[in-house]
């Protein structure tokens, strides 16, 4: 895999649409926690597939913050992206576990994909931060 850590790769496969190949064990998990419904994918080549539809887009992340935890990393994240020219972000969460370099389960918790206009009427109803 190289010099780069697991999650490096992971969060740098998301942000550019291309997922690595190496950075999955072959009995990776995903179970992914998603609006109004809960899945989960078994297998590498599977859940690289799941999750080359949810990162098919060149993105940008507004925000990221990773937590180191004993076996993995805490990550969330905020990403925003383009598709069929409408702005578009996402505000996830990913327990992120690692077994000999490489990543061995995801527990993702996702808000949602969320369009502009919908963006737009989130920041309108927020309250000020004092």
């Amino acid at each position: 895999m190289g010099t780069t850590d697991p999650v490096t790769a992971f969060l740098a496969g998301i942000e550019g649409a291309a997922l690595p190949d190496d950075i999955f064990c072959e009995d990776m998990v995903l179970d992914a926690t998603v609006p109004n419904w809960r899945f989960r994918v078994q297998g590498s080549g599977a859940v690289r597939d799941e999750l080359g539809r949810w990162y098919a887009d060149l993105g940008r992340f507004e925000e990221v913050r990773r937590s180191r935890i004993d076996d993995g990393e805490l990550v969330e994240f905020t990403l925003s992206w383009e598709e069929a020219g409408v702005p578009h972000t996402c505000h996830q969460a990913h327990v992120v576990r690692l077994r000999d370099d490489r990543i061995s389960s995801d527990t993702v918790f996702c808000g949602g994909r969320w369009p502009q206009s919908l963006m737009a009427q989130m920041q309108a109803a927020q309250s000020p931060v004092e």
